[in-house]
């Protein structure tokens, strides 16, 4: 296991939004997070990486207890994440985007990070279009510029929130592609509301409910599962979210 969490809980002035959630990352597969809206899939992906801290219940992180670590130290531990909303500095060009998260783990060595940046931005596809201002990229290009500055940090695990939202159908299936490619070097938690892409990508599939795990599987099993159905896939539409 990469990851693990133990009894996780989060309140907020009294009201519950995670609860005793027990939940555990095998090293190099595709795991998916998924859930009605609401269902809080935010905060615990914000507990994990440290933007929040858990009201009870402990994170570990490759056999270390990195409940109270900040989020820079989890990065350099070996975590890298995307939001749901675009991070990156829309002023500077994609390759300066992508080299701020080089230079965490090589430094200052040019030659180095320039390598790292142009082999990320060529696996998200944006390797032509290094120097453009990451501003004037659309909104699909712009959470693959993420993507690729998550990827320029070589963590050992990448959460990707909502990665498909706001890409052309050939761009899904180029993700799709990148995905299977990436499961052999990292581990991947994927937050994604389109189902057909959970549904190909996925080894296991985790759903949480008003804060809690309803249901844990493989893509058959969740698809299978009465009450996933009866709470999630038979209601939810596929860019609904928390």
């Amino acid at each position: 296991m990469i990851l693990t969490t133990e009894a996780l809980g989060k309140s907020f002035d009294g009201l519950r939004a995670n609860n005793d959630i027990n939940f555990t990352l095998k090293k190099n597969r595709v795991h998916a997070l998924i859930g009605p809206n609401g269902a809080g899939k935010t905060t615990f992906v914000s507990m994990l990486i440290g933007r929040l801290e858990p009201t009870d219940g402990a994170i570990w992180f490759d056999g270390k207890n990195v409940t109270e670590m900040p989020a820079h130290r989890r990065v350099a531990q070996g975590m890298g994440y995307t939001f749901q909303i675009t991070s990156v500095f829309a002023r500077l060009s994609c390759h300066e985007n992508v080299a701020l998260a080089a230079r965490r783990r090589l430094g200052r060595n040019r030659a180095a990070v320039d390598e790292a940046v142009a082999r990320a931005l060529g696996r998200v596809g944006l390797g032509e279009r290094a120097e453009e201002v990451a501003g004037d990229l659309s909104y699909g290009h712009q959470r693959l510029l993420e993507i690729a500055m998550g990827l320029a940090s070589m963590p050992r695990l990448l959460i990707l929130d909502e990665p498909t939202q706001g890409l052309a159908e050939s761009e899904i299936a180029a993700f799709k592609a990148l995905i299977r490619e990436l499961s052999s070097e990292t581990t991947i938690l994927l937050i994604e509301h389109n189902m057909s892409v959970v549904m190909e990508l996925a080894d296991e599939i985790t759903v949480l409910n008003f804060g809690e795990i309803l249901a844990h599987g493989t893509a058959a099993e969740i698809h299978a599962n009465p009450a996933v159905q009866a709470a999630y896939l038979g209601t939810e539409t596929a860019d609904a979210e928390d």
